[in-house]
């Protein structure tokens, strides 16, 4: 009997001792299951609305990111920035996808100012793309570029958000009639962009043409025959043959077949622009979507001929003042002046070399 106590008692002590030790290694993995969970819990979100926005469930998308979105907020940990800023980019294209993307502009905003007081500088930057796209979505260039010129600028730490800063900027340049800042960027995002955005580098490339003819350039055959692009721009090829051999008939022809959304605001935009440059003299009538030239006629009667005379008599005075300032100051007025010790000292050498010039005149007499 009691050799069968001993068993029972050892047996008992031995399945304390693995409770024990399950218990402990059961309490570790909660430790470190609770450390990891924020990460794993928004990368599991960032997977769930990548499975919905693939399944075409874009409502259910649209919930899933608000919640994360929501969840995100009380997260100040600088291991979720990366993951962080791919959930804001989808965040923002699920609600593109269903046409309601000026619901969350204001929550973009809060967001980036968040990230702002955080310097998360990743999220910085991609949410002010997300911005920057969201107003010229709805044609609001002058609102994105306030917004741009008081955003914090800093170093970029992501080349793909970058080429999509100088896109977006490139088009805003293009809006306000600043084709030479606008080529400029969006050459320098088609350069950039990575090889496998080929989407991306069509549309840098489309903007890129239509720019370069305002501004009276004739792009490259080589931009239109870039490997897997050339059906896409092919248009534009077509456009500018007819603007280098000057084919207006052409030009109308190729103009109706570009895929345009709205192709009389386009039309109206590039009409404008030679109205502005004073190449057309006409004025637009937006309400009934056409052209009026203005008549011919006397120049003389008008006050052009004052403008040009005042021009150039400004410009003669202009020159007449130059050439007085040049008179009134001779070229050695930034040499030193003799101060007054060196003038008494340099006065009391010719007083002593006179007086001993004198004295030897005597001797000699």
């Amino acid at each position: 009997m009691a050799e069968k106590v001993r068993t029972v008692l050892c047996l008992t002590a031995q399945q304390d001792e693995h409770e024990m030790e399950v218990d402990t290694a059961t309490s570790v993995n909660q430790a470190s299951v609770k450390h990891l969970l924020p990460e794993l819990e928004i990368y599991c979100y960032l997977l769930l609305l990548l499975f919905l926005i693939d399944q075409k469930k874009y409502n259910e998308a649209k919930a899933c990111s608000s919640v994360s979105i929501a969840r995100l907020k009380n997260l100040n940990r600088r291991t979720v920035d990366v993951i962080a800023s791919r959930l804001y980019f989808y965040y923002s294209y699920s609600y593109e996808l269903t046409g309601d993307l000026a619901e969350i502009r204001g929550n973009l905003l809060a967001l980036h100012r968040i990230a702002t007081l955080r310097r998360d500088e990743l999220g910085q930057e991609t949410l002010l793309n997300l911005l920057l796209r969201n107003y010229l979505h709805y044609n609001l260039y002058d609102q994105a570029e306030k917004l741009r010129s008081k955003a914090p600028r800093f170093e970029a730490h992501s080349n793909q958000q970058f080429c999509r800063y100088l896109f977006y900027l490139g088009k805003i340049r293009t809006i306000q009639l600043e084709y030479t800042d606008a080529k400029e960027s969006l050459l320098q995002a088609a350069r950039k962009a990575p090889l496998a955005a080929r989407g991306f580098r069509i549309q840098c490339n489309k903007w890129a043409v239509l720019v370069r003819l305002l501004l009276g350039e004739i792009p490259e055959r080589t931009i239109f025959m870039q490997k897997g692009m050339e059906k896409a721009l092919k248009p534009y090829f077509e456009l500018t043959n007819a603007v280098r051999i000057g084919d207006l008939e052409l030009f109308r022809k190729v103009a109706e077949t570009l895929n345009s959304p709205n192709p009389i605001a386009d039309a109206e935009s590039i009409v404008a622009k030679a109205i502005h440059d004073g190449a057309i003299d006409a004025t637009l009538d937006h309400a009934n979507g056409w052209m009026v030239s203005k008549e011919t006629g006397d120049i003389y009667s008008t006050n052009e001929p004052q403008i040009a005379f005042n021009s150039r008599i400004a410009f003669c005075l202009n020159m007449h003042n130059e050439a007085v300032r040049a008179l009134r100051f001779p070229p050695n007025t930034h040499k030193e002046k003799e101060s007054a010790d060196k003038r008494r000292e340099r006065q009391q050498q010719e007083q002593e070399l006179a007086k001993h010039i004198a004295e030897e005149d005597d001797d000699d007499f």
